[in-house]
């Protein structure tokens, strides 16, 4: 005989229900957004990708002017600072001038010394023909006693002595006119040579005074200090990097795009360009022009796919990029920024 405990109670469907069950139409509402989402999501990308080509590969250049030091020397002064707005010809740096005064002082003094020997030679040849113009007339006239001698002692009239007389006086005469003559030639073919002598020490004196000025470290355009590496009391050797200035006048973009994307890319197409810096914000531009060149063909060893195993890889092409709209004073650009650029094809 059962107990009458042990008997089963019928189940009550009404009050127990399957919590699987009830979440169904839950689950699958939420599975109908989330692939409606990657529908559209997936939509606008195939969409995109048919009128646009995009790449994140891109940053801004800008010219960069290296301010350099055409001199060695002590650093004197810098007056510049980071980050300062510079302008064409505006000083920079002074550099100790004490030792290219003294070289000026002494190009100087060697030019005035090239000019007095031209001077004086100048003089000396002057005063040596003066000289000879006075031996030709002391000369003819001994010539002209030689002749008049010559009849004399053929007549008899004065002796033999007398004669030897005038001819040596002639011929020293003689003698003293070529002489001054030869010493004025020699002191007029002495003239130019010292003249290109001043000429060397006009273009030392010249050098001198350009070495001086250099000593002064000016900007060579318009800009804005971006990287300072001199501070005062360093030595400077000649051609070293002091400052780097990047030009105030124009920013573009160079993105590099894989070669297989440039199918359809061309000069003047429009550009949208997004700044990492400032991401709720879009730059217009448009494309100017494509290099001739991958990068991998300018790097220091450029690759040479016939020197061993060949391993075919995508490569990149510079697009530079223009900026059809300057950008306002609340998103300043700078050179070396990140971004991400979507050229329409179509």
């Amino acid at each position: 005989m059962e107990h009458p405990e042990s008997k089963t109670k019928p189940e009550n469907k009404n009050s127990e229900k399957d919590p699987l069950k009830a979440s169904n139409p839950l689950r699958i509402i939420i599975a109908g957004i989330l692939i409606t989402g990657a529908l559209i999501w997936g939509g606008k990308t195939l969409y995109h990708s048919f009128l646009y080509v995009e790449t994140d590969n891109a940053q801004i250049e800008g010219d960069v002017y290296p301010v350099i030091s055409r001199i060695p020397g002590k650093v004197q002064e810098v007056l510049a600072t980071d980050n300062q707005l510079v302008h064409q010809g505006d000083t920079l740096i002074r550099l100790e001038a004490a030792d290219y005064e003294v070289r000026r002082d002494i190009a100087a003094a060697a030019l005035e010394s090239a000019q007095a020997a031209v001077k004086a030679t100048t003089n000396q040849a002057n005063a040596s023909s003066a000289s000879a113009s006075a031996a030709a007339a002391t000369s003819r006239k001994q010539q002209a006693d030689l002749h008049r001698g010559e009849n004399l002692r053929h007549q008899d009239v004065i002796s033999q002595a007398e004669f030897d007389a005038v001819k040596a006086g002639a011929q020293a005469a003689s003698a003293q006119y070529a002489a001054a003559g030869n010493q004025s030639q020699a002191a007029l073919a002495q003239i130019p040579l010292q003249k290109a002598e001043v000429k060397k020490r006009e273009a030392e004196l010249r050098q001198a005074e350009l070495q001086l000025s250099y000593t002064s470290i000016t900007t060579p355009a318009n800009g804005q200090v971006a990287k300072k590496n001199v501070q005062p009391g360093q030595y400077v050797a000649l051609g070293q990097q002091l400052i780097g200035i990047v030009g105030s006048k124009e920013l573009w973009v160079v993105a590099n795009f894989k070669e297989t994307q440039l199918e359809n890319i061309r000069p003047g197409q429009p550009v949208t360009i997004k700044v990492d810096a400032y991401p709720d914000k879009e730059f217009k531009g448009k494309v100017e022009s494509l290099s001739s060149g991958t990068g991998a063909k300018f790097t220091l060893l450029p690759p040479d796919n016939a020197s061993g195993n060949f391993i075919k890889v995508t490569q990149r092409v510079p697009v530079k990029i223009i900026f059809t709209e300057k950008p306002d004073k609340d998103h300043q650009l700078a050179a070396g920024m990140n971004v991400v650029v979507d050229i329409k094809i179509q």
